[in-house]
């Protein structure tokens, strides 16, 4: 009982620690997007982490939610519930994907081509997800479209952090493997 009892406190505790880590990403490196109101950020690689390390549904909380945070908080809560539900979809498809490859009992190389596989799969759906959000927002697919390449920028940069925090934590046995 007490085991238990701990690990839903574990687990609540680093589902939480996660989203304020997305949330501080946010702020650390923001890089403006020309012509549009939006900016690059670390926080994709952070909720490739967080899915590294949370089951389906911390993972996901911890990215709807920790993104969300990062937008009332930076000053942009006009996207909130765009970002809400475009970095959960994010994070559920990238554990959907890895999800599917379970059964294999994949190592090594492989392992980490569906991880790799996964993410991209997740990202392309985010970049998708701006887009839409941009142009109903923008008025404009043109300006839409111009966030685009720095939205896979911004995924691609998170699929290599994420990839090289999660096989420290993995070598020293923290995070799902």
């Amino acid at each position: 009982m007490m085991e238990t009892k701990h690990k839903k406190t574990s687990v609540t505790v680093l589902t939480a620690m996660m989203m304020c880590i997305i949330m501080v990403a946010i702020f650390v490196l923001r890089i403006p997007i020309p012509f549009t109101q939006g900016y690059v950020n670390l926080s994709d690689g952070i909720i490739f982490i967080a899915i590294g390390l949370l089951d389906k549904k911390h993972s996901v909380a911890a990215a709807s939610l920790g993104s969300m945070m990062g937008d009332i908080l930076g000053g942009f809560p006009v996207w909130a519930p765009w970002t809400f539900f475009i970095k959960g979809i994010m994070a559920l498809i990238t554990v959907m994907v890895i999800e599917a490859f379970a059964h294999k009992q994949l190592t090594g190389k492989a392992k980490t081509a569906v991880r790799v596989l996964a993410m991209i799969c997740g990202g392309l759906f985010m970049v998708f997800g701006y887009f839409v959000a941009e142009g109903v927002m923008y008025g404009s697919w043109v300006v839409a479209a111009l966030g685009v390449p720095w939205n896979i920028g911004q995924f691609s940069v998170g699929i290599i952090l994420a990839l090289v925090i999660l096989s420290a934590l993995n070598k020293v046995g923290i995070g799902r493997n």
